[in-house]
């Protein structure tokens, strides 16, 4: 093992000593307005050194004085070449190749973005899409996209669950700035601890991740990226109010300490004191809450020596109550007065990253990664009690380099963590540790043309997994213009946390049973449960074209999970829910179209229909997994207005899901009254927000989620004798509280 370890550190190849130049590209428009082209390719005439631009159109390349002719080449657009006589910023517009007597194209900087050039499927999604439904927090901020799913994890805690190729997001690495930071503790209401406007932009990615990031990943990788204190508005405000009496405030203080750093303050607050119960049920429809949720953000840089680096410092403190609308907490608390929850979570985290570019040799940079988080959960949940502390230590150091020119690049690097877990359920106490090191290398050959492919291995040593090896590959293929063929397959390894990731349990009556789990470390897994272990594999196909003389293009995504091992969780049986092993088949198919067209000038149109077979051998035979549509159609569309010259703007964006039946858990042994039919019914949503842009400091928006008033009718299975045997919450397929409004203004310097 350490000659393994040793071997990949030594791996990376030292290249000559050379500048670098930075600019931007840009697209040709009537005005010249800076929209940046992201994966334009910029590479020196006649060598393999290159560059790539990002979402911005931003790129660094680095400089001999032998090089002179700059060539700029990127699909749909005239290859330009330009003549670069001593280092210097470069902006510079290309021309479409569309640009013909009869046909004028038009578009502007588009709010998400897809690559045709990454080996991986990365779908980038902007602050600007972001905005589109005024999320206000990480669960809310996929309403405008197709990839990934969201529903309700239960009836009376209002917390959001996400999915992506049909499976749940503890097989998602979420990640915070490429730092693994939604797991263990905080899987089942971490999302709603990351503040909306705290995000600059996310990245989607399908499939099997980077080894870089660890061996967790299973579905994809979803990672946040935070606004910048250097860049940021020096002073941001935010303010929400819903119909519902939900009220939210954002706020953002940002200030140049010095000339080298900046650091910012922000702060965000919740608070939802009204109890709704529009179905009648004696139950609130959304729990009572507040949050208040601290960050002081610094960054230092240093331009001409190299270096860049964030320091964070979190706090957080959630409060929720849930349940029927009489039960006062004082005196009903874990008693059979009346049913309720109280959720109280406190957390805090420190994290810094650290990266060293050479300024000499740009593409040799060294990046280090640290974060600490304590996190404490106090709960209840009728008459179930469960605690859970998780303490958690992660470091990353990752070195880039290249090997002989920049067609050949390289990341390798070692990665150590460490979780704490004390949980209390009810009487029971589960307590663990896990360790592990690694040791990580990746590979990308790209030719800048034709081909890209990525691929890694890591290999890490567990306390409780034991030594294994993570395997992961993509590549893509570019047979013709604007056109991108992508496969890939990896291997995802993970201790399945079963409490913390399945806490909707709690809300129900059902027993808890741990199905024939040997003693802790000796099946490798927690709770006696063997290791989760999956492959998955993917196939996509991207193609740009001009329809109409207006933009478009069409995505075709095929993704399989199969997995060797699995810790099942089984709701067949209406009384119990029951752990185990794994004993025989269990995948998820995924298949997506998705087309984005530019219908015209300021109006885009972006559709997409989703098919998932997710099955798994149970205790009781083969079947599908509750609460998954076979079928899902979706279907957004943005228009705004040309902004005027003082900043004025209108900005219009609606948003259509429409799920496919869905089946529930068998509910055959209840009594007749408390039985519920195989399959849900169908069901539509439509979102809608106008925001009215006064200047480039001040705007309002207005919008309405589900204003078509969708309600599932019954959503609590004995809602009339929450104590009783057949007591249920987890039954939840779509809305509760029906027609929710909004308004809010941003407010910028």
């Amino acid at each position: 093992m350490k000659n393994v370890l040793y071997i990949l550190l030594i791996l990376p190849m030292v290249v000559l000593s050379q500048n670098k130049i930075s600019g931007t590209i840009l697209e040709a428009n009537e005005k010249n307005d800076p929209i940046g082209l992201p994966g334009a390719n910029v590479y020196w005439l006649n060598t393999s050194v290159g560059a790539v631009t990002d979402i911005d159109g931003n790129f660094t390349i680095p400089y001999k004085k032998d090089y002179t002719q700059l060539l700029i080449s990127y699909v749909g657009f005239k290859t330009d070449t330009i003549t670069i006589k001593a280092p210097k910023m470069v902006k510079h517009w290309l021309q479409p190749t569309d640009n013909l007597d009869a046909v004028t194209v038009k578009s502007r900087k588009q709010a998400t973005a897809r690559s045709y050039l990454q080996a991986t499927n990365v779908f980038t999604v902007s602050s600007d899409e972001l905005l589109k439904a005024a999320c206000c927090n990480l669960s809310e901020s996929f309403e405008t996209n197709p990839s990934i799913d969201v529903n309700f994890a239960n009836a009376v805690t209002g917390t959001r669950q996400i999915k992506m190729l049909g499976l749940n997001s503890p097989y998602i690495l979420i990640a915070t700035e490429n730092i693994p930071s939604i797991r263990g503790a905080s899987q089942a209401y971490g999302l709603s601890f990351i503040p909306g406007t705290w995000v600059e932009s996310i990245q989607i990615t399908k499939g099997a991740g980077s080894v870089v990031n660890g061996y967790e990943s299973i579905a994809g990788q979803i990672n946040a990226e935070l606004v910048k204190p250097a860049t940021d508005d020096k002073l941001f405000v935010n303010l929400y109010g819903a119909s519902s009496e939900r009220l939210e405030l954002n706020t953002h203080i940002n200030t140049q300490v010095s000339d080298k750093w900046h650091t910012g303050l922000y702060l965000h607050g919740n608070t939802h004191n009204k109890e709704h119960d529009v179905n009648d049920d004696g139950f609130m429809d959304m729990p009572k809450y507040h949050q208040i949720n601290i960050m002081n953000r610094w960054q230092y840089t240093d331009t001409e020596k190299g270096f860049v680096s964030f320091i964070n410092l979190k706090f957080l403190n959630d409060e929720k109550q849930a349940g029927q609308l009489d039960f006062n907490p004082d005196t009903d608390r874990l008693t059979t007065n009346a049913w309720g929850s109280e959720i109280d979570t406190r957390r805090y985290e420190v994290s810094a990253k650290l990266g060293y570019v050479n300024p000499e040799i740009p593409y040799q940079s060294l990046g280090v990664q640290t974060a600490f988080s304590s996190h404490k959960q106090d709960s209840y949940f009728g008459l179930n009690l469960y605690d859970i502390t998780h303490n958690s230590l992660y470091a990353n150091a990752i070195y880039n380099s290249i090997i002989s020119d920049s067609r050949h690049k390289i990341k390798t690097g070692l990665s150590y963590t460490y979780d704490h877990y004390d949980e209390l359920v009810n009487t029971t106490d589960y307590e663990r540790t896990e360790r592990s090191v690694g040791a990580f290398f990746e590979y990308n050959y790209d030719n800048l043309d034709k081909l890209n492919l990525t691929a890694g291995v890591r290999i890490d040593d567990h306390n409780l997994l034991g030594t294994f090896v993570t395997p992961r590959v993509h590549v893509r293929y570019t047979p013709w213009e604007k056109s991108a063929f992508r496969a890939s397959f990896g291997r995802g390894k993970r201790s399945a946390n079963i409490f913390a990731e399945n806490q909707q349990l709690f809300s129900s009556s059902r027993s808890i049973n741990v199905m024939n789990p040997s003693p802790l470390g000796r099946s490798g897994g927690a709770y006696g449960l063997d290791p989760e272990i999956a492959w998955n594999y993917g196939m996509s196909y991207l193609q740009g074209f001009n329809l109409f003389g207006r933009k478009a293009d069409i995505t075709l995504d095929y993704y399989k999970t199969d997995f060797k091992n699995q810790v099942v969780v089984d709701y067949e049986n209406p009384q119990e829910v029951s752990f185990y092993n794994l004993e025989g088949d269990s995948y998820a198919n995924s298949f997506q179209i998705e087309f984005n067209y530019n219908v015209f000038e300021y109006f885009d149109l972006r559709m997409a229909y989703k098919y998932y077979d997710v099955k798994t051998d149970y205790n009781s035979g083969k079947l599908s997994k509750p609460l998954v549509p076979t079928h899902r159609l979706f279907a957004n569309t943005s228009y705004e207005t040309r902004r005027q010259e003082d900043g004025q703007q209108w900005k219009f964006d609606a948003t259509f899901n429409w799920l496919g039946e869905q089946r529930f858990s068998s509910t055959v042994t209840n009594p007749e009254p408390y039985q519920l039919p195989d399959k849900t019914p169908t069901l539509a949503t439509l979102n809608t927000q106008v925001t009215k842009v006064f200047s480039p400091n001040f705007e309002v928006y207005l919008g309405g989620e589900n204003i078509t008033n969708v309600r599932q009718s019954n959503p609590i299975l004995g809602a009339d004798d929450p104590f009783g045997a057949n007591f249920d919450t987890t039954f939840v397929y779509g809305p509760i509280f029906g027609s929710m409004y909004y308004a809010g203004l941003r407010f910028r310097i």
